[in-house]
Order: structure tokens, then C-alpha cells, then sequence
């Protein structure tokens, strides 16, 4: 098959859904499908071999800033954007990104999921325009809904049939202020109709956007992700004793963020600390760390000296693929308790690839990934006191610990693979076109 993944890049700060995009590139190409990485607004920051290649980055993150604050900037001479998009300067503009402010970009936002309607015309023209000089691809993806205002022009211009995947927009969609929020939401559920289908990554999540942009189910399939297991295959086993070390190890690793719950993770630590039961336990802390974070992280570390326990925790920020691996192969258990509504949550099957087991609340597409893999286990409430209570239920018995590693282990390499997620993509992608030649829907 002819394959394009329209992908938005987060600059320097690392991306779940970045790293899950490139592997699926990766692999498809790896079974013989010519498949293109089309970066949008920054360069992508990754741990594996970037698949973009020579592609231009298209919708560049300060030509779409301009274009949307600036009236004028929209009619601007063509060398002047082409400047404004140089990859220097873009990497330049990566290299100052913090975290994104959903109160910022709410107004920008609506414009993109108004696609040839917005401020960002121009940028789409270019886009398509670029496209149309490859073959004729088969079906364009989408990263994520909040690329749906695309739909309709690459449809027409290209004659292709286009499909979204579901990947956590719907916690940034709430966060947004109003009015935006509630007119980024009619939107997609208005674009949404234009597409060809959408594949997420669980069936909560599936369920879960259906009902709120009103899709039709028939058009809805669910893919897992999954990853690559180089520098995972070669890890040793779990010990027969349970622990990797002298010391019974908890770590988190996600971006280092409350919307990832680290401060709920440091307070269960220090809950389990304090009981007693687990005197030598540490904590380990790795994961993406930009400037917008760095403020909340020294807040963690000012509690942890206070307890005393200091010398009891280390942090790893923004490490490369092979420290990743090695970091979650240190640990003995991992718990990322996020706040937000993740759609699947990756670092659940990286630390499973690395033989360590998960504690995960019972919230979102979790349960479905520890179920179907035997990984791990859920803790009923979202809250400190919950999780360090399920935390010493698993740290208390390493027997099971050593089964939950080998039976998670064992199911990521069989299911949540790359060489997995690409033949489930492809099979969603054959379902949803299948039923015959791309037409607009009636009305357009």
C-alpha cells in the first residue's frame, strides 16, 4: 500500500505519540509498504531513528503562529515564509518550546479544525500541494482529531481516503477555556463526519470519542500500539527473588508533569516510607523534563529533602533510548497514575518489554492493557493512599512480581510489538476501505 502519516512534531519535548508514529512508519516500511512521515510545526525530539528523512516540516510552528496573530502575515510574500520556515530556525524554535498552555492556544486551535476555513490556509495549500506530487497514496493518517480540519482538502485535492487515530485529544480539548472548548468540539464532530474512519489505540477510548463526537461505530476499529523491542530482547531475566537489587526500587517514567501524576507517585513513596514496612525502598524518576516543567519537579525534590529522603531518590530527565531501556530494566516496579484521559499510555508497555510489572489506577484504557498482558496490577483509586497500598501488595510478594514480569514481558513481544501494531493498523486500514472508491460526503 501507498501510505502518508501527517505527524505534528513537539519540538524539544518528547511525545508519546511522536515515538509511537515513527515505529508504526518504521515497521510499515520494514513489510513492504511505501509509507511517508510528514512532520508538522517542529522537528520531532525521538529516541529512534527519525522516518521523515528529507521531508520538509510543513505547517511550521512560526509561520502557523504568525499567520494566526497577524492578518497581513497571512498575504505575505512566499520568500519571506520560506525563510521564516528554515530548519534552523525551527530547530532554534524547538529548542525554546516549555509546555504548552491549552488557555494560549485556544483561539489557534479552532483555526486548524477549521482546516481551509482558518488562518492557516496557506499552510495547507502547500501541504497538499506537496503531496500531490507523490504517487497516490492509498490513505493519508492522521496523528490525532485535532488534524481533522485537513480532511476535507486532502480528500479532494488528492483523491485519497483519510483516517484519524484517537490518541488522548480529548483531555486537551476539555482543558481548553471557553468559548474555545466548546466550539473545538462541535468542529470535530462536524469534520469528523468527512472522514473515512478512525482506529484508537483501546476500546475505552474508542467507546469513549464515539459517544462524544457522535461517530458511527462501523467506522471505529481499534489498533494497539506498540513498540520497538530493539535493546528490550537482549535485557535479563527477572531474579528468582523478586528484586533486581539490594533494595526494592519504584519508579516513574513519563514526562515530568502533574498531568502524569509524579506527585502523586512521590507521595505514595513517602506514605510508604513513613508505614515502615518498606524502610530501604527508592524512588527513580526518568522522563521527558522541559523548561515549562522544571519549576513543579523542584517542587517534588524540596518535599522529598524535607522528609529526609533525599539520598533516596535520583532523577534521570530527557534520556536516550538506551538509558530508557536500562532505566526501566533498573526498576522494580513502575506506576505512572495519570490525571488526564489517556488513550492507551506507552510507557506501560516499554516498562513490560523491560520485565518490570506496572501499578496503574483503574482508570482510562489501562485496565485493558494489564489485562490483556498479565503485567501488572490496578489500584482502585487514583490517590496516594491507594496506590501505595496496592505498591506494597506487589512489593510484598516477589514471587508474584517475577510472574507479572515474565507474563508481561512475554505479551508485549507477542502483541504490543511494532511488527503487531503495524499488521493491526493495516488490517483496521483494509476494513475501513473497503467498502469502495474515495468520495466526498454529500453536502461538500
Amino acid at each position: 500500500m501507498n501510505l502518508i502519516q501527517i505527524t505534528p512534531g513537539a519540538g524539544g519535548m518528547y511525545c508519546g505519540n511522536c515515538f509511537r508514529d515513527n515505529a508504526l512508519v518504521a515497521e510499515l516500511r520494514r513489510q513492504g509498504h511505501d509509507t511517508v512521515m510528514v512532520p508538522l510545526y517542529l522537528p520531532m525530539t525521538l529516541d529512534e531513528a527519525p522516518t521523515a528523512g528529507a521531508t520538509p516540516t510543513f505547517f511550521g510552528g512560526i509561520n502557523v503562529f504568525l499567520s494566526q496573530k497577524m492578518a497581513w502575515y497571512r498575504r505575505a510574500p512566499a520568500w519571506l515564509r520560506r525563510a521564516v520556515d528554515a530548519p534552523w530556525l525551527l530547530r532554534w524554535a524547538a529548542g525554546k518550546t516549555a509546555k504548552t498552555r491549552p488557555e494560549d492556544v485556544g483561539e489557534l486551535t479552532v483555526s486548524m479544525l477549521r482546516g481551509e476555513e482558518g488562518c492557516q490556509t496557506r499552510e495547507l495549500d502547500d501541504l497538499v500541494t506537496w503531496m500531490a506530487r507523490l504517487p497516490r497514496p492509498d490513505a493519508v493518517y492522521l496523528s490525532n482529531a485535532l488534524l481533522l480540519g485537513f480532511a476535507r482538502r486532502l480528500r479532494s485535492g488528492l483523491g485519497t481516503r483519510v483516517i484519524s487515530f484517537l490518541q488522548s485529544e480529548e483531555s486537551f480539548l476539555d482543558s481548553l477555556p471557553e468559548p474555545f472548548r466548546a466550539e473545538s468540539w462541535r468542529l470535530l464532530a462536524e469534520r469528523g463526519r468527512e472522514l473515512d474512519g478512525w482506529i484508537a489505540p483501546t476500546r475505552y477510548f474508542a467507546d469513549r470519542m464515539t459517544r462524544r463526537l457522535g461517530l458511527p461505530p462501523d467506522r471505529v476499529r481499534v489498533a494497539c500500539s506498540g513498540i520497538s523491542l530493539d535493546g528490550y530482547r537482549d535485557l535479563p531475566g527477572r531474579p528468582a527473588g523478586g528484586f533486581r537489587g539490594a533494595d526494592p526500587v519504584l519508579g516513574f517514567f513519563a514526562r515530568m508533569c502533574p498531568d502524569k501524576g509524579l506527585d502523586t507517585v512521590v507521595d505514595a513513596f513517602l506514605l510508604l516510607r513513613r508505614q515502615g514496612r518498606f524502610p530501604r525502598l527508592r524512588l527513580k524518576v526518568g522522563g521527558g523534563c522541559g523548561p515549562g516543567d522544571l519549576p513543579f519537579v523542584e517542587a517534588q525534590r524540596r518535599r522529598l529533602a524535607e522528609a529526609g529522603l533525599a539520598d533516596s531518590v535520583s532523577f534521570h530527565p530527557n534520556l536516550t533510548r538506551a538509558d530508557k531501556v536500562a532505566f526501566l530494566a533498573s526498576v522494580d516496579v513502575l506506576s505512572v497514575p495519570s490525571r488526564f484521559s489517556e488513550a492507551f499510555g506507552l510507557f506501560v508497555v516499554e516498562a513490560l518489554a523491560a520485565g518490570t510489572p506496572v501499578v496503574q489506577p483503574d482508570v482510562c484504557g489501562f485496565r485493558e492493557v494489564v489485562e490483556a498482558t498479565g503485567g501488572g496490577r490496578l489500584c482502585p483509586e487514583n490517590t496516594p493512599t491507594s496506590l501505595a497500598t496496592t505498591l506494597a501488595e506487589v512489593l510484598s510478594d516477589p514471587d508474584a512480581l517475577r510472574r507479572m514480569a515474565i507474563d508481561g514481558r512475554r505479551a508485549v513481544s507477542g502483541r504490543f510489538s511494532d511488527v503487531a501494531m503495524a499488521r493491526e493498523v493495516l488490517d483496521a486500514t483494509r476494513s475501513l476501505l473497503a467498502p469502495g472508491p474515495a468520495t466526498l460526503p454529500t453536502g461538500h
